[in-house]
């Protein structure tokens, strides 16, 4: 592994995590689900923990697996470099088996239905691995792999999303919780709604032109959404707050209630949409 500063090696481990769970879900096979999804998430856990002890040992991290005993430890509050990972973004997809076509749809208030191709191969493609820096109050560096597509979203190389053509456009959502708000939003706005597995997936689809936007409102963490944001600002995509304030990271308190992630020149609709919708 070649390590050249942080952004480097924020790719460089989240792909190789990634290509250790294809390693594991390749040899384990998907007969057991739980002891698949128990394996990666402790795996990846392990080897990023690992990593980042060896190759940056003066830095605190912040990672879903941890304890909640290491979760709040005071220090990584205090600290100026904080790691916050997501070992496995998306554990539920990436122990899921898919035979069929790659393809999902959700239907719409106004019956207009919205896809996103995912992977033909056997297993799911929406699931991801998240390594982010924040440094000195904001995020500093990040990656995410998305492992079963083959690729990996850097800071250190942003993706370049293309412009808004006018029209409709698709805003990801939860494919097995997606909030009813959204749906109101999505009919007040003129939009279709796309149902894609992971935070992580899901942002990555508005920086690799799926679809436009990302709206949650069901209650995420700190870990679930550095990485990616870390990526989209790079690209210069906006993310923030569903009531236009910023994102905040290594606070006392992981939970990250809501998010919005979209090309920049849907932001203002939305926001405002949103604005309308809580009233």
């Amino acid at each position: 592994m070649t390590i050249r500063d942080d952004h480097a090696l924020a790719a460089d481990l989240a792909t190789e995590a990634g290509e250790r769970l294809l390693r594991i879900r390749e040899r384990m096979g998907f007969g057991d689900s739980a002891a698949l999804r128990a394996e990666g998430d402790r795996a990846s856990h392990v080897f990023l923990m690992e990593s980042l002890g060896r190759l940056r040992p003066s830095d605190n991290i912040l990672s879903e697996e941890a304890t909640r005993e290491e979760r709040l430890d005071p220090r990584r509050l205090t600290a100026h470099r904080v790691w916050i990972v997501d070992p496995l973004d998306g554990t539920r997809e990436f122990a899921e088996r898919r035979a069929g076509p790659g393809s999902g749809s959700l239907r719409n208030q106004d019956g207009a239905e919205g896809s996103a191709t995912i992977s033909t191969a056997e297993g799911r493609s929406d699931w991801a691995v998240h390594v982010a820096l924040w440094e000195g109050g904001r995020l500093a560096a990040g990656a995410v792999a998305l492992p079963a597509q083959g690729r990996t979203l850097t800071t250190a190389d942003p993706p370049k999303p293309p412009a808004f053509d006018g029209g409709r456009f698709r805003i990801a959502v939860s494919r097995t919780r997606p909030p009813e708000f959204v749906r109101k939003l999505a009919f007040l706005v003129g939009a279709d709604l796309v149902p894609i597995g992971s935070a992580g997936a899901k942002i990555a689809a508005v920086l690799t032109g799926e679809v436009e936007a990302y709206v949650h409102a069901g209650g995420q963490y700190e870990w679930d959404s550095a990485a990616p944001v870390a990526v989209a600002q790079a690209a210069g995509v906006h993310a923030s707050r569903i009531d236009g304030s910023a994102l905040t990271y290594n606070q006392a308190d992981p939970s990250l209630p809501d998010i919005l992630v979209s090309l920049p020149e849907l932001a203002t609709s939305l926001l405002a949409g949103i604005r309308d919708l809580h009233r």
